[in-house]
């Protein structure tokens, strides 16, 4: 007799702007793991969308809404602003449930802190969605440093980069450093953790932050983040939404090669277009976009890994049953935070 497939995931994505409509709740309707069960958006013309994309989910407008049907779900997915990730993350820990938390993770270290010891104290399973680890250029550069094809790292340059003169159009507009506000805090989150993932930990930091958007009490438009890591390799970081021309994504120089990458990964838009990752194409990047591996005169394409953003919440899912590690541990979000944090203190 054959074993019983796994119950699904009970799950509630909490906001339903582009992180809840364009990341998570396309992720988790794809992957059999999971059921969506809750959505909770207040605003009304996103709840009809919510309600015609996912027929089967709740629409509830408040995060109390969702927090009285605790006892029927397993799984909240924070996808709000960053002020609001102590309080709720707290709340659904308390009613028993495990957290996705988006980046940026929490406002400050301390916050964090209280997060990972409350999930601990309570047994349920706290992470980051640090989705940026799939990404499929980051795939290929991880692939290529792992088989030794570029040397000795020496140095990496990576740049998260775009002309966006009028913003995003949304709370990361006009919000303050206080409030997680700033593209440091946002992107930062990712750029860090990916040097992290690839060169080990940081010994030195050193940043640069400023504000050229409409708003002079918001938090920062433009970082620049210089890091040393133990393992030697000094990783130099770029973010800008007002770029008028845009840097490669990576340059990474090694003692037998370079890497040089241009554009950005295209889950995010493909997700956004209404792709889903269970089509033929998703996560392909197109030979026009691979980067070049070498040295100048005789460097050549390298076919792309596939970008794999539904693999964090598959690892999630295993993570949940007892069956292997987070997709990202918080004490990680933590370790890059705090980083943050220091660079925000003196810059």
């Amino acid at each position: 007799m054959g074993q019983l497939a796994p119950a699904p995931i009970r799950t509630a994505v909490v906001g339903f702007g582009v992180s809840g409509k364009v990341f998570h709740a396309p992720l988790i309707a794809a992957d059999p793991n999971y059921s969506l069960d809750v959505i909770v958006t207040a605003d009304s013309q996103r709840a009809a969308e919510a309600a015609r994309l996912y027929p089967e989910a709740r629409i509830v407008p408040t995060p109390e809404a969702m927090f009285a049907l605790a006892g029927d779900l397993d799984l909240a997915i924070l996808g709000t602003p960053p002020l609001t990730h102590l309080e709720l993350g707290a709340t659904a820990i308390s009613c028993g449930l495990n957290v996705v938390v988006d980046k940026p993770f929490v406002t400050t270290v301390a916050h964090g802190e209280e997060l990972l010891a409350r999930a601990s104290d309570a047994g349920v399973q706290l992470t980051v969605f640090q989705n940026r680890r799939w990404d499929a250029d980051f795939l290929t550069l991880r692939k290529l440093v792992q088989d030794g094809a570029l040397g000795e790292v020496r140095t990496f340059e990576s740049r998260f980069e775009w002309w966006r003169p009028e913003g995003f159009g949304n709370w990361r507009d006009s919000a303050t450093l206080a409030e997680g506000g700033g593209i440091l805090h946002d992107l930062g989150a990712h750029l860090i953790d990916q040097a992290i993932q690839l060169f080990g930990p940081v010994e030195e930091s050193y940043g640069e932050t400023a504000n050229h958007g409409p708003h002079p009490e918001a938090a920062d438009t433009e970082a620049f983040v210089s890091l040393l890591h133990e393992s030697g390799v000094r990783s130099r970081l770029w973010m800008n939404g007002m770029a008028a021309q845009v840097g490669p994504r990576f340059h990474v120089l090694g003692s037998k090669a370079g890497y040089t990458k241009w554009g950005l990964d295209g889950q995010e838009p493909a997700l956004a277009a209404g792709v889903t990752p269970s089509d033929a194409s998703y996560g392909s990047e197109p030979q026009r976009s691979w980067g070049l591996l070498g040295v100048d005169g005789s460097a050549a394409p390298v076919p792309a890994e596939r970008g794999a953003y539904p693999r964090f919440y598959t690892e999630l899912a295993a993570s949940i049953r007892g069956l292997g590690p987070l997709p990202v541990h918080p004490a990680e979000a933590l370790e890059t935070l705090k980083i943050i944090e220091n660079i925000h203190a003196f810059a």
